[in-house]
């Protein structure tokens, strides 16, 4: 089996639960603000919606269509006009605390921590590649407890591009100084991190917790993270 030395993971989806972390935050901008007030009586469905901006804007920004701001609040301004609320202020004062309140969540998934202790005392060096912002990947992590696991942080915005993009893991393997034959990595998106470590040249690990068909090929492929155990 070949020689790992340098292990990159993501950090949404993959460690840090976004999904329930981002809907725990975005509840309580919710009812700080008393939308249900305004018309927006259904949480549920104000989620869904803003689950559908925000993923069309991330893919917009992540191909280079708009910029980091518009990405932060435009994304809560949509999803407010779906109720018919043309309120652009409001919309900016949201997204400002929701993005301040995200790094408080500390949900990750199952087996996080066993796994991350496991590789740190097989001395595996241990890097994140995320497309976050800066401030908020770096207080997810400190907040959940996991900054101590990991030696480079490397956001899309340090880095000045994003996943897929082969540049991203170039950057995170010369600041981890880590050679390519030695270095995975692991993460949840067939696009973004498999495909995209693919085309940089890295080998990957699919982190398929739902279990989904794909055609990608990636030199692993596992359901939970406990599952590392069998390959490093």
């Amino acid at each position: 089996m070949k020689q790992y030395e340098h292990l990159f993971f993501d950090l949404d989806h993959t460690l840090w639960d976004f999904e329930t972390n981002a809907k725990d935050a975005l509840h309580e901008c919710f009812n700080e603000n008393k939308l249900f007030e305004k018309g927006m009586d259904d949480y549920e469905i104000f989620y869904e919606r803003y689950t559908f901006h925000n993923r069309r804007l991330w893919d917009r920004y992540s191909k280079g269509f708009i910029k980091q701001d518009e990405l932060k609040w435009k994304r809560m301004w949509l999803t407010m006009l779906d109720f018919k609320i043309a309120d652009k202020p409001l919309a900016k004062k949201i997204s400002v605390e929701f993005l301040e309140l995200l790094p408080l969540r500390k949900k990750v998934f199952p087996y996080t921590f066993e796994i991350l202790h496991y590789l740190k005392n097989k001395n595996y060096h241990l890097h994140l590649i995320t497309n976050g912002f800066n401030y908020v990947q770096k207080n997810k992590v400190q907040n959940a407890g996991m900054a101590g696991f990991f030696e480079h942080l490397i956001t899309s915005e340090a880095s000045g591009s994003l996943k897929p993009n082969k540049e991203i893991f170039e950057y995170a393997l010369n600041k981890a100084n880590a050679k390519i034959e030695h270095s995975i990595m692991i993460g949840d998106n067939v696009e973004t991190d498999i495909k995209g470590a693919q085309n940089a040249g890295l080998d990957t690990v699919f982190a398929n917790y739902p279990n989904i068909k794909t055609d990608v090929k990636p030199t692993f492929e596992i359901t939970n993270l406990k599952q590392l155990e069998t390959i490093f």
